[in-house]
């Protein structure tokens, strides 16, 4: 096991599968000689030459069409998106074409594509590179949409995705990259895609989040333990397909549950959770559902990113509202 920081374990993820299969091909923006506009890549080109990590003209269509014809001819692309604000340049790529091959070629076509790319706020970037637009992807069927939380998930889950054989949007948050160390095997290894975990137990009340919120969610979960309050807390890891069986699972033993996104409120991977809460699980629920997300407005300059970003302070309003309800 080594301490590694979130970005490392995403390189150290990369450089296994790069040795392990010699059809893993690496390509984007500055992704080569630079290793990446944020060092993911380092070092990668250097060892395993520009024919499998190399550079690209700037156009996300361009490079994830690239990346569809390379999976067709027997690659497993990983292409880069450097900051996912720019994914609608690739839409129709990514939606229209890679998301429906499975489905076309009456499932003997897989795409074994992983696209990778840095999203979220808190690091005070420039307009469009923080925007949470995962539910944008998370939308479309034939698409994985995986999000890890910590350095040992962001390796574990990186592997799964560029194993699996069916395209996935791998996207890693950019306030984590090197907020944040874990003991992380060292070698091959492997996380369940499609699956939440339960990284706190409790009994009073569950809080769902993902990404940097899970972070955030713990620090209510553990502020919250010193006043005798038991607060579970569910990784979803996976927006699609998501987990709702471990979800359910935890709602009927707590009661309580609050739901937590960074992305703004309307139509976001919350507001799916909750539905699927409200459907399967309603008769065991003793208060309403909370939910925790940014305004429904554009994403703003990064002064007033701080005041506008949810954080703990919002989380622990909500889940005290949700246990105090009678």
């Amino acid at each position: 096991m080594a301490k590694m920081s979130y970005i490392q374990a995403i390189t150290d993820a990369l450089r296994v599968e790069l040795k392990n299969d010699d059809k893993t091909l690496i390509f984007g923006e500055d992704v080569g000689k630079n290793g990446g506009v944020f060092r993911a890549t380092d070092g990668l080109q250097a060892e395993f030459g520009e024919e499998r990590v190399f550079d690209t003209p700037l156009a996300e269509s361009g490079i994830n069409g690239l990346a569809m014809g390379l999976a067709l001819q027997g690659f497993r692309p990983i292409p880069e998106i450097q900051f996912f604000g720019f994914v609608f340049e690739a839409m129709d790529e990514i939606a229209g074409q890679m998301a429906r091959t499975r489905y076309r070629m009456n499932g003997k076509v897989g795409l074994p594509i992983t696209i990778r790319s840095p999203f979220g706020g808190g690091t005070h970037t420039p307009e469009m590179h923080a925007d949470s637009l995962e539910a944008v992807v998370a939308t479309v069927p034939g698409l994985r949409v995986v999000t890890p939380s910590n350095p040992y998930d962001a390796k574990g889950l990186l592997i799964s995705a560029i194993k699996n054989n069916d395209p996935v949007v791998f996207l890693e948050n950019l306030k984590l990259y090197r907020s944040m160390k874990d003991e992380v095997p060292e070698g091959e290894y492997t996380v369940p895609l499609d699956k939440a975990k339960v990284v706190r137990e409790g009994t009073d009340i569950t809080i769902i989040a993902y990404s940097a919120e899970v972070n955030e969610s713990l620090k209510v979960a553990e502020k919250l333990e010193k006043e005798g309050k038991s607060v579970e807390v569910i990784d979803l890891r996976s927006l699609s397909p998501i987990d709702t069986d471990t979800l359910v699972a935890s709602v009927n033993k707590t009661h309580r549950v609050v739901v937590v996104q960074e992305a703004q409120r309307m139509a976001g991977v919350a507001a799916k959770v909750v539905s699927d809460i409200s459907e399967r699980a309603i008769l065991a629920l003793d208060a309403p559902i909370g939910r925790v997300s940014a305004p429904d407005t554009i994403y703003p300059f990064g002064l007033a990113e701080d005041d506008w970003l949810p954080g703990a302070a919002e989380i622990e309003e909500k889940v005290r509202e949700i246990l105090d309800f009678n």
